[in-house]
């Protein structure tokens, strides 16, 4: 299922390295920027989904699959054959809607600019070119989910089956800094810890009523001692919200935390420190929900593949960072991982998300090299 008449949008002139031209990708780039994709909007995402769709058959040929879910369509590739690569990306951006027509598409001095550009669009798009410069692209599917930005709630299923079947996986989310590979991941997740207390009158008898926003305080001191930056652990109160009126005790506190780790035992740890919350006030409760639910990607996922993207881009370097990606779910199953494919480029989730024109076509060939390696 595929969009039909889509326009690709002005042809910007550039170079051309052997059968890699840099006009045509910016073209399907735009076309990609231009159909607005705000994760957790499923109408949205559905437009997205078939403009996907139709770039994947434009450009490689055969079918590409809409998978649907609550969250939006993913999107599946497959070059046929025995399945030996899986080519991962999402096209869910972290923009709402309407933010084109304040930020858009556009192309100078040196760089792209446009909102999901970098995280990820441009990743998609240079992974698609990549693909086509293969005469053979049997054993190659690109699996493109719509939640990513979100937690992957809905495609975690479906990314691990194609990740499993195919044995192997190349991730393309933008790179690190200077266009550095990314070879670990920490873990991840998000924690809400709701309080319950009894509202009152703050100025005629305080003392009836139980704080919540008072309790929530010490809880938060309580979540911040959990840190431990020594071994890469961060947990970071993020988000309060309580109370309604500026004279009531409030009744109830949300707090919202985030969590990064680089190993399973600070993960285990974590996780069982925040199951073992307790009220500091004898009536004020406590429910607690969240967990780390991507797993730490740690390097030796990567050693291998790592190794044959540096045989192909000699100088190339690999690097850990503290963000999450599908990567990391697919790194805890043990299948060989590699991130950071994507543009090169920087500003993700901001107004100054770019990618450098320059690194284009260069990312392309890498992408292509390292595919046909794999399945070749």
């Amino acid at each position: 299922m595929t969009a039909s008449g889509l326009g690709c949008g002005p042809h910007y002139g550039g170079p051309m390295t052997h059968d890699v031209a840099l006009g045509p990708i910016l073209d399907d780039l735009r076309t990609l920027v231009e159909v607005e994709s705000p994760s957790g909007d499923p109408v949205a995402l559905a437009a997205s989904a078939d403009v996907v769709a139709d770039l994947l058959e434009r450009r490689l040929g055969g079918l590409a699959v809409l998978v649907d879910g609550p969250a939006g369509p993913h999107v599946h590739w497959s070059g046929g054959g025995e399945p030996r690569v899986l080519v991962l990306g999402h096209h869910d951006t972290v923009f709402p809607a309407g933010t084109l027509a304040r930020r858009p598409f556009a192309v100078a001095e040196g760089k792209i600019t446009g909102p999901g550009v970098f995280d990820m669009l441009g990743g998609l798009v240079q992974a698609i070119h990549a693909v086509a410069l293969l005469d053979d692209r049997s054993g190659v599917e690109i699996l493109v989910t719509a939640d990513e930005e979100n937690g992957s709630v809905t495609s975690r299923a479906l990314l691990e089956e194609r990740a499993l079947a195919c044995g192997t996986v190349l991730v393309m989310e933008g790179a690190a800094d200077g266009g550095d590979l990314k070879v670990g991941r920490k873990g991840c997740g998000t924690f809400e810890v709701t309080v319950t207390g009894r509202a009152a009158h703050a100025g005629l008898e305080p003392e009836a009523g139980v704080n919540a926003l008072v309790e929530a305080a010490h809880q938060v001191l309580a979540i911040a001692a959990l840190n431990r930056p020594e071994v890469g652990t961060t947990v970071t109160p993020t988000v309060l919200h309580s109370g309604g009126q500026s004279n009531v005790v409030p009744d109830a506190a949300t707090v919202v935390v985030d969590v990064r780790v680089e190993t399973a035992d600070e993960k285990d740890r974590v996780e069982a420190a925040f199951a073992a919350l307790v009220p500091l006030h004898p009536e004020a409760a406590l429910t607690v929900a969240g967990s780390v639910n991507r797993p730490p990607m740690t390097p030796e996922t990567s050693t291998d593949l790592f190794a044959l993207a540096a045989s192909l881009e000699p100088g190339i370097r690999g690097v850990s960072v503290g963000g999450g990606s599908d990567g990391n779910f697919t790194a805890a199953l043990g299948v060989p991982t590699l991130d950071g494919l994507g543009a090169v480029g920087g500003g993700a989730h901001a107004d100054t998300e770019h990618v450098l024109v320059d690194t284009v076509v260069g990312r392309v060939r890498l992408v292509a090299g390292l595919v046909r390696a794999i399945v070749g």
